[in-house]
Formats: C-alpha cells, structure tokens, sequence
C-alpha cells in the first residue's frame, strides 16, 4: 500500500479517509507578527483555538486535513506540530510558494537564469521539504503548490511554476495549485505543467469553484487534472448556491471523479480583520461541507457514492 507523509509520520493512503485537500491552520507575514505582535496575539491562544476547531472537525466525519501554508504564507511547522499532537486527525503539509506576480528578493537576486528556466535552488528546496523533512522537524510535505491569479503567468510566477514541475518529476509529489477561474488560468497552468512532463492526473487545479464556466471546467478535466472545488464559504467571490449547482450539474455529467471539495478556510488570517470576515462570509469555516454543502449536494441529487468519491477516492488517488 502507498504511503503519504503526515505531520506525525507516513501513514497508508488508505487511512486518509474523508479528506478536506486544500485548508490552512495560519495564514499571516511573519514580518507583521514580529514587528506588530498584537496582531497575532496569544500564541498558547492561538493554538487552543485551533485544536478546538480540528478537533470539531474530526467529530464531524473528516479524518484528514491538507494545510497548504507554504512559503510566502507564513508557514511554521513546529507550531503545526504542537497542534497536531493534540488532535486525531491526519494534518498534511504543502511545500512550494504562494507567488502570484513578482518572487521576493532572496529567489530573485539568488538565481539570474531566464524566466523560463526553474531556480535550481528553489528546486533543491522543495526536494529536501519532500524527501528529507521541513526546517529540521522531520516533518516531510506531501504535496506540492504553486500560484497565479488575475495577472496570469508573470515571469516570476512561470520560474515558480517550472520549479514545483521539476520537483514533481523528481519526487512523485503531487500538485494543487492557487488559479484565478474568471480569466481561466488553470489551462495556461496546464500548458506549463505539460511543458514540463507533468502527469496531469496528479495535478488539482485549485479554486476551479470559483466559476460557473461549465466549458472550462470540463476542458481542464479532459486534460486529465482535478478540479478543486475548495472555496466554499467565500460566497463574495461566488455565491453558496452557485458553488453546489455547478458540482451538482458535474456529478451528473458523470464527473464527480475528477473533483475534490474543501474550503480553503483558517483559524486565523491576518489578510483580513477577524470581525470583518465574520460579517463578509459568516459560512466560511472548516464544518461548511459537512454542515452545509453536502445536505445541498445531496438535494440536488448528488448520491452519497460520488460524495465519497470527491472526499474519500479522489484524494488516495491523488497520495498514491
């Protein structure tokens, strides 16, 4: 049976069980939290908090959880570390970079290739996340991300993007990636993973449920990759309703083997004041699909085996 890294150590595909493929625990700049450290707070706080809620989710029929906190969002594993010893829940960690237009100075001024050359260096990273462990935890990434968004791929993104390739080809990891859905960015992500020998089939094209896009959609998926499904609860970029209908109206085209569901939720963001997001998008939390969505999905026809194949199926292909 095929193994897949957790934060408390290889455990069987098989064990992921009901996954949620694209969450976070913190998303925050270190440098605001060191700087201006009345933004963050209480740091036990913090962490009681979060084990409250994975615990919630846990008792709520998720057995695993993929944070994809990776650099340029604050990632920090020992913390992930405390809170995962505290929960029975799988919590798998992301390596690669959340850079949508420019890449920061270190990779920038490191490496003077062409843009459309990979960064050894950033390469040599993701490897040693992979096969070797994160900031000397131990801890190993699972999986592999990467993002563009309403600028497309800039050359700093496309450097990026090559570079998480490159990894995959080495590792075996798969990919989720950050994709603007209104401009249809998953198909130029496509185009460069497919420049790059990627297996396709192991490649979710994340926040693809920001759109209603039938057409779209269904071209990413005839390419071979997943859909990620993986923001509900953000109901400004598109409403709850929206969000089911289009998974509903894929399902019964047959496709609920190509999605995956989650929300793309945290405990805690700094992006945003923890009062404003609780006006602007009251729904978005880690208990939105077990609480909400599904009931939907399910009122909408969508039958408890394809449920179980975008929570449970789709993500042991993915690890496997």
């Amino acid at each position: 049976m095929a193994k897949v890294h957790a934060v408390g150590g290889d455990i069987d595909v098989s064990a992921l069980g009901a996954t949620l493929m694209h969450e976070h625990i913190f998303v925050f700049s270190p440098v605001t939290k060191s700087n201006y450290p009345e933004t963050w707070g209480d740091e036990d706080g913090r962490v009681r908090d979060a084990v409250r809620r994975l615990r919630a989710l846990k008792s709520s029929g998720i057995d695993s959880f993929v944070d994809m906190t990776v650099l340029g969002l604050g990632r920090y594993i020992p913390r992930i570390q405390r809170i995962a010893a505290q929960v029975d829940l799988n919590i798998l960690v992301a390596t690669g970079t959340y850079i949508c237009n420019d890449l920061a100075s270190f990779p920038t001024l490191r490496d003077s290739g062409p843009p459309t050359i990979p960064a050894e260096f950033m390469v040599d990273m993701f490897v040693r996340d992979i096969q070797e462990g994160i900031e000397g935890t131990g801890v190993r990434a699972a999986i592999l991300k990467c993002a563009t968004d309403i600028r497309g791929m800039t050359p700093a993104a496309e450097r990026s993007f090559r570079a998480v390739a490159q990894t995959h080809r080495i590792t075996g990891a798969p990919i989720s990636t950050h994709s603007h859905a209104e401009t249809r960015g998953g198909l130029e992500q496509q185009r460069i993973f497919r420049e790059e020998g990627v297996d396709l089939s192991r490649v979710i094209i994340g926040h693809s449920g920001d759109t209603t896009d039938l057409d779209y959609l269904e071209k990413m998926m005839q390419r071979g990759s997943y859909l990620g499904m993986d923001r509900f609860g953000i109901d400004p970029i598109l409403s709850f309703g929206k969000r089911v209908d289009t998974v509903a109206r894929l399902c019964r085209k047959g496709h609920a083997g190509n999605m995956v569901l989650s929300q793309d939720a945290a405990c805690y963001m700094d992006w945003i004041p923890e009062d404003s997001l609780k006006s602007k998008a009251p729904n978005w939390s880690f208990l939105h699909i077990c609480d909400d969505v599904i009931p939907a999905l399910k009122a909408q026809g969508v039958t408890d085996s394809q449920i179980h194949t975008m929570m449970v199926d789709n993500p042991r292909r993915i690890f496997s």
